[in-house]
């Protein structure tokens, strides 16, 4: 799915990451730790594309990025939903929309979506509130309404950015059912996260590898999480 050799990234002629190698194979949990500042947000653009490496390869789906052109970068990304941590709407437009608007950029938009849609809005708890506008949202319902619009190309990698950083224990048990529930479906998943609670809730139900960032270099976290 997703393959890291010796991957380095420096910003501004800083070096931020170095040496990292890692396998996501199809159907994996994983989870990425580490401090803040520490290259984890950055860690995953590297994972979608969004970032080229300085030093090393990534490869999506086989393809050294690379060699890749703008278009088949776009396809590719089309195969991995992300959740941004800041989740970003258009404010003017209701949630339903949100969700729909990357099949409106990837021209896969039709005219019987909206059943879809109601479908997957039921899935991540979000039933009647199609026409609320995201001021109008709770930061859980923004943070389910992100993961709906991550999965609505049905993305065969879900990569999550801290998806439970601004919602409580509860809310947090709640999107992490539903990132077990797509894994348990087949999809990869990788969660960014400082919550270790969270990681031990989740390697209860999961069998999860525990990655961590530090000194700017990937590591396998201990038992101990």
């Amino acid at each position: 799915m997703i393959e890291f050799e010796d991957v380095a990234y420096a910003y501004s002629g800083d070096a931020l990451l170095s040496g990292l190698s890692l396998t996501m194979a199809p159907g994996s949990f994983h989870f990425l730790t580490g401090p803040s500042g520490s290259g984890k947000t950055t860690f995953l653009k590297l994972c979608y594309g969004a970032l080229r490496a300085s030093g090393g390869q990534v490869r999506l789906f086989g393809q050294p990025v690379e060699t890749l052109d703008r278009d088949r970068v776009a396809y590719a990304r089309r195969r991995i939903g992300v959740v941004h941590q800041d989740c970003q709407f258009l404010d003017h437009l209701p949630v339903i929309e949100n969700i729909a608007l990357p099949l409106t950029v990837t021209g896969q938009a039709s005219p019987d979506q909206n059943a879809n849609l109601t479908e997957l809005m039921t899935w991540v708890g979000l039933t009647g509130r199609e026409a609320a506008l995201p001021p109008e949202l709770s930061g859980g319902e923004r943070q389910r309404a992100a993961l709906a619009r991550a999965l609505i190309l049905s993305p065969e990698v879900i990569l999550a950015d801290e998806p439970t950083g601004n919602v409580d224990w509860e809310m947090s048990q709640r999107l992490l059912r539903l990132l077990i529930e797509l894994n348990r479906m087949g999809k990869t998943v990788m969660i960014a996260t400082h919550d270790l609670m969270l990681i031990r809730a989740a390697k209860a139900q999961v069998q999860a590898r525990v990655l961590r960032i530090a000194g700017g270099t990937l590591q396998t976290a201990g038992a101990d999480l």
